[in-house]
């Protein structure tokens, strides 16, 4: 009977996964029927990530230190006696190939949950996907405030599990960092009138109200524009104590160049996509001395977990990975589903007993901090350090202040 109605049910219709998990559910007598993936020993997962175009400097990493840490934990035996099978697919970065590939892993391949998603615009176009189908999602590589929720509710969002950092709450903790550490009563926000831009100066006013006092000076420019100074004029004219440089690395120098040539002083904080030696090689001499940059951090490699990443990653890879902040990102993306496993425990594996599992406590990242999902939280990173740059150090920026969290960081 089980065939005829998994045959019944495999249609190429992500809403049928639902409605065929719920009724296999139902059906007395046979625990390995109550969810899709899983068996008495294996845990079936998968995702699809650009490992060929543009962004294959960025998957080609990411997937590698993905692999590396199932490649861990299968070699340790597994979790609760189930080791994991990974199943990868290659979307080119088109949002297109990535909902094919998204229904097949669901439908066809029966996987157990999607971790890595990988992307802004292929999440843009899958989520609802994933949403409606109620099957677990952990980590998001990419900072898209679409996968930002502050209570998600069972069945609207509740499966979705964001790690990275995403721009509504790191800007609420850039406006964090602006109060408690810098003293900016009157902070300027120089941002992108495009998702990364309007989500971090909307997170930046969200916690500025909370904090109270602090009054935000803001001015707007296109993603990409190379003449930038009528924004940075806006800003440095109403006496700020701090500049928020709120854009992606498309328009970041931009920015930062513009606010030295206007004679800037006042100190600058950038967000952490911006946090790479590129960067700085394309800014630092202008800046000289002349004022001070920042930008907020999620990742601390001077932790012990480092060695056994760069003895698992040197396993699956003969690229030297044991820096690569890309294959540490997927290390952690596949750390975090399996530490929802671990938390499942000896009790039956299904998606509603494994979302239980991930909201139980905080969860802490192996590079620094925690994340709470409890009660529907899905906001990302919530504790991050701050970076300074530094053109005289290895790689343009140096340790700052460790991480913390956003009530640390105001007291």
């Amino acid at each position: 009977m089980y065939k005829a109605i998994k045959t019944f049910f495999s249609k190429k219709v992500v809403g049928a996964v639902v409605l065929a998990t719920v009724f296999l559910t139902a059906c007395a007598g046979a625990d390995e029927f109550a969810v899709q993936g899983v068996t008495d020993t294996t845990v079936r997962v998968g995702n699809s990530v650009a490992v060929s175009g543009p962004l294959a400097p960025v998957g080609v990493p990411f997937q590698a230190g993905m692999n590396a840490y199932f490649l861990m934990v299968n070699e340790g035996g597994g979790i609760n006696g189930r080791t994991i099978e990974y199943i990868h697919q290659d979307d080119g970065f088109d949002p297109v190939n990535a909902i094919a590939i998204l229904e097949g892993l669901i439908n066809d391949d029966q996987v157990f949950a999607i971790v890595g998603h990988f992307g802004t615009p292929v999440i843009g176009a899958t989520l609802p996907m994933i949403i409606d189908a109620g099957i677990p999602a952990v980590y998001f590589a990419a900072g898209t405030g679409v996968v930002y929720m502050e209570q998600a509710l069972p069945g609207q969002g509740d499966n979705i599990f964001p790690v990275q950092p995403v721009f509504p709450m790191e800007g609420r903790i850039m406006a964090a960092w602006a109060s408690g550490v810098f003293n900016a009563n009157r902070l300027g926000v120089i941002f992108t009138n495009d998702d990364a831009g309007i989500d971090l100066i909307g997170g930046i006013e969200q916690e500025a109200a909370v904090i109270g006092g602090m009054e935000i000076i803001s001015a707007q420019v296109a993603p990409g524009s190379e003449d930038v100074s009528a924004a940075v004029t806006t800003v440095l004219a109403g006496d700020v104590d701090m500049v928020v440089i709120a854009s992606i690395q498309g328009t970041f120098p931009q920015i930062a160049r513009e606010l030295a040539n206007q004679g800037s002083t006042v100190p600058a904080l950038t967000s952490y996509v911006n946090v790479d030696g590129t960067m700085v090689d394309l800014v630092a001499a202008d800046i000289g001395g002349q004022y001070q940059l920042f930008g907020t951090a999620w990742v601390d490699l001077d932790v012990p977990e480092i060695l056994d990443y760069q003895y698992w990653v040197a396993r699956v890879s003969s690229e030297d990975f044991s820096a690569n902040a890309f294959a540490i990102t997927g290390w952690i993306a596949a750390h975090f589903f399996v530490e929802g496993l671990r938390r499942v425990g000896t009790d039956d594996l299904n998606w509603e007993s494994y979302i239980v599992a991930m909201e139980s406590a905080p969860i802490r990242n192996p590079f620094g901090g925690y994340i709470d999902f409890s009660n529907g939280q899905r906001v990302g990173t919530q504790e991050m350090s701050l970076a300074l740059m530094d053109g005289t150090a290895s790689g343009g920026w140096v340790p700052y202040i460790g991480i913390m969290t956003m009530q640390e960081i105001l007291n």
